[in-house]
């Protein structure tokens, strides 16, 4: 009786996309997105108190979003092919169940007190993100008619901060504590004060893990008890439902645009990670007197400020387009990170703050533009796979910019960032070129209806 209240009258068409939006299977595939929005910004803090705690400098530290990122790009084939061979609903509930084993093994991780055990356990949390934004990102576009695609997850990616202001509230009162910063109270210790003291504050990273097991058990059975349409795509041809792994790769390598729309995604969602990553580092390095729960007030506003630049970008882009949005974020995104770079006082952290909600229309455009390229419905799961793996650039523009931060200085090293942003830009220019060809073409077609 419970799966009969959840179903839905939705056809899937032969492009793959549905015919019509069913609002509850859209609206819980949309609450997916805040959950790993708070494990993303959950980083962020485990970021700085690990560089404390364990003595780490900043390309060390950054490994935390190594071992993240990496997990989504191991499984993130695999989740394609799970979801060739079952339905994009399993999926995500194979998500679900590891990004809750993940969370279990921080138990265990803040218990042995070691760096290492702590990656792992972020690592096999990040599988099951993997799992889960592989299904997601591209099922959300699928839910409805296809010239919506990007408007929906526009939509639907609006909650991913709503997660990330959680997880980072989470992370500030549950993790960080009042006095001074970790490193100035540290300071004064001796070897055993230190690890007594390492021990307690590593044992209160549990406590956000500790929540989010609970809201996973309640998604898990939420979802389970929905129905979705389980047809992905009509076959091309006859003995063909589903395309070979090899057969997708030679067809995307071919594929010009998806290639590029990859190496954007890289750039981009780099540039959103090391910023997050090291905007608490920025805060603390700009004023000595501020302490870790003071400085992730600045993640907080970063992350409303991201919710904001998302909701403006939706209600611009059915009026200007998806491209003209971008470009104009993508270029007051460039002035900003110039400031940032080269301003070296408090008023640059609310420049970077600026940022974030210039990040709004960035990944949701680009991906949904890009997975438009993939003309062949059968190649379309491993297409949104490889471009879920293009996000290992937040395994390594955090490393770039670490480095460069331990050479140089904190603010110089937002340099890095900046280039991404001009990289995004780029593709932005290609869209409007593109959004005004199509444009001319509606038109000359129309005027050559009106001359019939």
């Amino acid at each position: 009786k419970i799966m009969t209240i959840f179903k839905t009258k939705a056809v899937v068409q032969a492009d793959g996309y549905l015919n019509k939006t069913p609002p509850f299977q859209f609206i819980l595939l949309s609450l997916m997105f805040p959950l790993w929005g708070a494990a993303a910004s959950l980083n962020d803090i485990l970021i700085t108190q690990f560089k404390a705690v364990f003595t780490l400098s900043n390309v060390a530290s950054a490994f935390v979003q190594s071992a993240f990122y990496l997990g989504y790009f191991v499984l993130a084939i695999p989740a394609s092919r799970v979801i060739q061979r079952t339905s994009y609903k399993v999926s995500i509930l194979i998500g679900l169940g590891l990004y809750m084993v993940g969370s279990l093994l921080f138990f265990p991780a803040s218990q042995m007190g070691t760096y290492s055990v702590f990656l792992i356990a972020i690592f096999v949390l990040a599988t099951g993100l993997s799992f889960l934004e592989t299904s997601a990102n591209t099922y959300s576009s699928l839910l409805g008619p296809k010239q919506h695609a990007t408007l929906r997850l526009n939509i639907s990616q609006t909650f991913y901060p709503v997660g990330s202001i959680l997880g980072i509230i989470l992370g500030k009162y549950l993790i960080f504590g009042n006095g001074k910063s970790l490193a100035q109270q540290m300071a004064g210790m001796n070897a055993s004060e230190k690890l007594s003291f390492g021990h307690k504050a590593l044992a209160h990273t549990l406590l956000p893990y500790q929540l989010l097991l609970v809201v996973l058990g309640v998604a898990f059975i939420i979802l389970l008890l929905t129905q979705y349409p389980k047809k992905k795509h009509q076959p091309l041809t006859a003995g063909h439902p589903n395309a070979k792994l090899f057969d997708t790769l030679k067809y995307l390598w071919q594929n010009k645009p998806f290639k590029k729309g990859i190496l954007v995604e890289f750039f981009y969602v780099g540039m959103q990670t090391a910023v997050w990553s090291f905007t608490i580092r920025l805060a603390l390095t700009l004023n000595s007197h501020f302490n870790e729960r003071y400085a992730s007030n600045f993640m907080i506003y970063a992350y409303v400020a991201f919710f904001v630049g998302k909701f403006i970008a939706n209600l611009l882009i059915p009026k200007f387009g998806a491209g003209h949005v971008l470009l104009s974020y993508g270029v007051m995104g460039i002035v900003a990170l110039l400031y940032v770079t080269l301003v070296h006082d408090v008023s640059a952290l609310y420049a970077l703050v600026l940022v974030s909600g210039l990040f709004g229309p960035g990944w949701a455009t680009i991906y949904s533009e890009t997975i438009k390229t993939v003309q062949v419905p059968r190649h379309r799961e491993t297409a949104g796979a490889i471009l879920v793996m293009s996000i290992i650039g937040g395994a390594i523009l955090p490393l770039i910019q670490g480095a460069v931060a331990d050479l140089t200085d904190m603010s110089t090293s937002f340099s890095i960032d900046l280039i991404a942003f001009a990289v995004v830009a780029w593709f932005a220019k290609t869209m409007v070129q593109q959004e005004r060809e199509a444009q001319q073409h509606d038109t000359k077609n129309q005027f050559a209806g009106e001359v019939i």
